[in-house]
């Protein structure tokens, strides 16, 4: 029954058939032969149904059973198995997966939502138990993200099992779809490879609002009729057809339920906005005109929200400034541009193009810190000595001139040697940041490097070529200031000596998983390097830095990196701190990219209300409500543009078919292997089913698939050669197949 073990081919349990729950019956018939420590099976039982009863909407799993027991054998484990098993059979229990354990519940009707998951179906309850698996019968007419009502049925007749089906539907999910229309002799049907709907959608005629055969289009389900075979629905959006680059990039916002235009009421509200400067603001505001500034931003970059300054003091001290576009200025709360904001919460990058959470008038003309043009700004200033020592800071409102715009590169070269534009204030930056760098890697933060894949792209939206963005020295340099500056910001408010704790936005990194700490440990002996799992937060950031240093430039670097950041819990917003464990700040937050982030508009604003205005705490629910919703969004924002960089790999691959590649095994799981390719990182798998030499089996603590009978092993980080199969650019897959040598 351990999960560490899944078939993978040949399974004798079909995982679509119907939930069942065994009827109520004692289970005294189980022998009462006694184990070597003198526990019977009897008495195994009563302390099971004690552990169940006591927690009837909890899920064990036969690990936790077993802690029962303290210390046992295999052939104890085996015995517990057997018990647990004897309880399904006779109905005290129910196995909602593979050796996961719950009470069961007979006679009950439940509400909760129908989610329907790659043809498996499942019943989440209302109460926040653990999901009950259906059958495609049991399913009915529900769709995904239906409100509904289960019934577990009692047993009649000679029928000694019981089933869960779905009773009634108490509401109709308002869900979209994202697919290709499919229309011959009068009547259409909507195909979609999501993994979400369960059969194609019927389109009526008079429901197709101007789409057109092989259409791109968005889809909402009206109705699935008792005697109808499919659910219908109408057609709410045409993207184009499918295939074209813009109709493709708006899918996949879509499909995540991001927008893809602007509304153009609020355009209209930003265009009735100016940027003049005004003597009665400016007379509120720090004047750092004079001050040497400039950008340093990507190549295509245009909305510029963060600027240096850079002058020497009298006392030999240093003064640098990190300036903020101002976004609170112009973007009000309860403005129809505020609104949209805080619905998008974050801009979206997908490969080819931006989608700005401002209207672009504010992005790239009114906010953007552009050279040679007066700006509002929100800064940080320090005072550091010549070892980026922290003598002084302070938080103001500010008016800046940007001197200059550079670009990452541009930068980069002056610190390479080149001359350019203020390359002396250029050098002493960098000088400052490296130093700020090595001090916090020395206090424990930890120094993730992953490769970024990157596309050059023709005008038509077509990849021409990949490449792997690098870190440069550039890079570091924004970086840094911007940590010291969102670490300071949160400081001012957060820490006790500020006074009375106030409702704040705070950027939060929990510690990481002590059980995937462990694995990937495992993964790194089985590599030749040892990890520290255990202990405290510093001794074991320090091990993984260690780590990521020894890998960095060979092959298995880039398996490590993704494995140690997977390992990494994910950062949020909230007004509750516990401080960032990566960068291993007590206090942190997001104030720097006000343009692109939601949550550092709301840092701006609580900075005035709380330094300037001298205002009480801003209400907790509200913000904590802002916070999770800006975290969900951030979350979708990232799926979209790991959807986007999908695409473009699998068209780009598909000139490759038939070709060979070497690659490293970058995910095991009971469906296939993962290989990500050496030349250019993109990604595909090797189906299981293609495994031509017998079944295999997931054992998932060592990210290993071992033949049941030829014991071939296939590990992550494993290198292999495939050949380029198949492109599957509706599913964003590539399939690969091995080379046998």
């Amino acid at each position: 029954m351990s999960k560490k073990k899944t078939p993978v081919r040949g399974q004798t349990k079909d995982k679509k058939t119907k939930h069942k729950v065994s009827s109520r019956k004692t289970a005294t018939t189980t022998s009462t032969r006694s184990t070597r420590r003198g526990i019977t099976n009897l008495e195994i039982e009563e302390a099971i149904r004690r552990l169940f009863e006591q927690e009837p909407n909890k899920v064990f799993n036969y690990k936790q059973v077993c802690y029962l027991f303290g210390q046992t054998s295999m052939a104890q484990k085996r015995q517990i198995v057997s018990v647990l098993e004897s309880l399904v059979m006779f109905g005290l229990l129910e196995e909602v997966e593979m050796g996961r354990y719950r009470l069961a519940a007979l006679g009950q009707t439940l509400e909760g939502q129908f989610t329907c998951r790659s043809g498996r179906y499942y019943f989440e309850p209302d109460n926040g138990s653990e999901p009950i698996p259906l059958s495609e019968r049991a399913a009915g007419r529900a769709l995904h993200g239906d409100r509904v009502r289960i019934k577990i049925s009692t047993p009649k007749g000679r029928r000694r099992e019981s089933e869960v089906i779905i009773d009634e539907i108490l509401e109709r999910s308002e869900q979209t779809y994202v697919g290709n229309l499919q229309v011959s002799r009068g009547h259409a049907f909507f195909v979609s490879e999501s993994r979400e709907l369960r059969q194609d959608i019927y389109i009526p005629i008079d429901q197709m609002n101007g789409a057109h055969k092989g259409d791109k289009v968005i889809v909402r389900i009206l109705g699935w009729d008792k005697r109808a075979k499919n659910p219908h629905g109408t057609v709410v959006d045409v993207l184009g057809k499918a295939g074209d680059n813009n109709a493709e990039m708006h899918a996949i916002l879509a499909e995540f339920g991001l927008p893809y235009s602007y509304p153009e009421e609020v355009e209209r509200a930003a265009d009735e906005l100016t940027d003049e400067i005004t003597p009665e603001e400016l007379a509120r505001r720090e004047d750092f005109r004079s001050v040497t500034t400039f950008t340093i931003d990507p190549r295509d970059a245009k909305d510029f929200d963060d600027a240096l300054s850079i002058r020497h003091l009298d006392n030999g001290l240093v003064e640098v400034g990190v300036h903020i576009a101002d976004v609170s200025y112009f973007v009000r709360p309860g403005s129809k541009i505020d609104d949209e904001a805080y619905k998008r919460a974050t801009s979206i990058y997908l490969v080819d193009r931006t989608i700005p959470m401002l209207p672009e008038r504010l992005c790239n003309l009114l906010c953007s810190l552009r050279p040679d043009e007066d700006k509002y700004s929100y800064s940080c200033v320090f005072t550091m000595s010549a070892e980026a020592e922290i003598i002084d800071s302070r938080i103001t409102r500010g008016v800046i001139r940007s001197n200059r715009r550079f670009t990452y590169e541009e930068a980069q070269e002056m610190i390479q040697g080149a001359e350019g534009d203020f390359k002396a204030e250029v050098l002493e930056l960098n000088t400052l940041a490296q130093k700020l760098r090595a001090r916090r890697f020395e206090h424990g933060s930890i120094a993730f490097d992953r490769p970024e894949v990157r596309f050059e792209i023709d005008e038509m939206g077509r990849p021409v070529s990949v490449y792997i963005k690098e870190s440069l020295e550039a890079h570091q340099l924004i970086e840094e200031f911007m940590l010291l500056a969102n670490k300071t910001v949160a400081l001012a408010i957060g820490r006790p000596e500020s006074g009375n704790a106030k409702t704040f936005v705070y950027r939060v990194h929990d510690q990481p998983d002590q059980e995937k700490m462990t694995q990937l440990a495992e993964v790194a002996g089985r590599l030749g390097y040892r990890l520290r799992a255990q202990g405290s937060n510093r001794a074991i950031s320090d091990s993984l830095n260690k780590l990521l240093a020894d890998a960095k430039g060979k092959p298995e670097n880039n398996l490590l990196s993704t494995i140690a950041i997977r390992t990494m819990a994910k950062a949020k917003y909230t007004t509750e701190n516990i401080g960032h464990y990566g960068l291993s700040f007590d206090f942190y937050t997001h104030f720097t990219s006000p343009i692109r982030r939601y949550p550092d508009l709301m840092v701006h604003r609580l900075l005035t209300r709380y330094l300037v205005e001298g205002g009480k705490s801003a209400d907790k629910k509200t913000t904590e409500e802002a916070c999770e919703h800006s975290s969900a969004m951030e979350q979708l924002a990232a799926q979209a543009e790991r959807s986007s960089i999908r695409y473009k790999q699998v068209e780009y691959m598909s000139r490759f078919l038939g070709e060979e590649f070497d690659g490293v095994i970058s995910g095991v799981t009971e469906w296939g292997l993962y290989v990500e390719l050496d030349e250019n990182k993109c990604e595909g798998m090797i189906p299981t089913r293609d495994l031509t030499d017998g079944y295999y089996e997931l054992d998932e603590d060592s990210f290993t698939l071992i033949g049941r009978h030829t014991k071939r092993r296939f590990t992550l980080g494993d290198k292999v050669r495939i050949q380029v199969v198949q492109a599957n650019l509706e599913r964003k897959q590539l399939d690969f197949a091995l080379v046998e040598e």
